[in-house]
């Protein structure tokens, strides 16, 4: 990012720091509602420091030059300013779709975003529980956004923006968005029903910004007034607060599945094959699950 698009995304960011995570705890508090507790937001912040160690040292070394090698090769559109912001949003938000969706449906992808779904709490600072070994990949899927003009740095000022919206929806205090909100944008209950473990909610609303791409792809579930959000995974972490297993546990799981004494291609579909998925049927996907309760 340059001078001006960092001064952009600090004046930005400044309030969820500062206002509303504080503000949060407070109202938590005064209420009663436990919507936080200390050892949760502890692992919240350890996850979140390790992804950004992690995202500085790989943005320079890996990220910003495979951005820039593919950007000699773009095409230029000569966007009008409006117009080339507005598209770099709807192609920035879609990648990030994208990328969401593979993390969900391939298990390889899934050992690294289930940290950001392993708390049984829902707050701001859930939005900090970041899946750790994400930049490693992260930045591949922006690609395409090159390729068609858009300049790395702005790639990555837009998803610096769209990460601090995607931080502000992980609330429980704002319950229900106007209706035409919720038809485009993701709003809090649109995303607790995504960091839900409920059957129906399994895999559903994964854009970042804009809905309109899971009521396109067929990933989209409102939150339903009989249904309550029971957040977490599938399967609980029998260490949730251990640093090393908060990180490792899935790959431990995969590790175990690997060695069964199953065939070459048997255990390949463990790797790429979506969360879940058993050669016994043993353990079910997300899919699985919600054709036997009929969801």
């Amino acid at each position: 990012m340059n001078e001006l698009q960092q001064r952009i995304f600090t004046l930005f960011s400044i309030p969820v720091y500062a206002v509303f995570i504080p503000l949060e705890i407070i109202l938590s508090n005064f209420r009663n509602l436990g919507f936080y507790s200390l050892k949760e937001s502890l692992v919240n912040i350890y996850l979140n420091l390790l992804n950004v160690g992690i995202d500085l040292l790989l943005r320079f070394l890996i990220g910003l030059s495979v951005l820039y090698f593919f950007y000699k090769y773009r095409i230029d559109l000569h966007l009008p300013p409006v117009m080339y912001w507005a598209l770099l949003l709807l192609g920035e938000d879609f990648m990030f779709w994208l990328e969401h969706f593979v993390d969900h449906n391939c298990r390889l992808f899934w050992a690294v975003h289930v940290t950001h779904h392993s708390s049984p709490e829902y707050n701001l600072s859930t939005g900090f529980r970041s899946s750790v070994f994400m930049p490693v990949y992260k930045y591949f899927y922006f690609i395409p956004l090159v390729l068609l003009g858009f300049h790395p740095s702005d790639i990555i000022f837009m998803y610096s923006i769209t990460q601090v919206y995607g931080i502000l929806v992980h609330t429980q205090f704002i319950k229900k968005a106007p209706a035409w909100v919720e038809y485009i944008f993701v709003t809090p209950g649109l995303h607790r029903v995504h960091h839900a473990s409920n059957i129906p909610y399994l895999d559903k609303n994964m854009g970042m910004v804009f809905i309109i791409w899971d009521r396109l792809f067929g990933t989209y579930s409102p939150e339903l007034p009989e249904e309550k959000p029971h957040y977490g995974i599938t399967k609980p972490i029998d260490q949730p607060h251990h640093p090393i297993r908060i990180v490792t546990h899935e790959w431990e799981a995969l590790a175990k599945d690997l060695s069964k004494p199953v065939s070459l291609i048997t255990k390949l579909r463990y790797v790429f094959n979506p969360p879940g998925w058993s050669h016994d049927g043993s353990t079910k996907t997300s899919k699985q699950l919600q054709q036997e309760t009929r969801f």
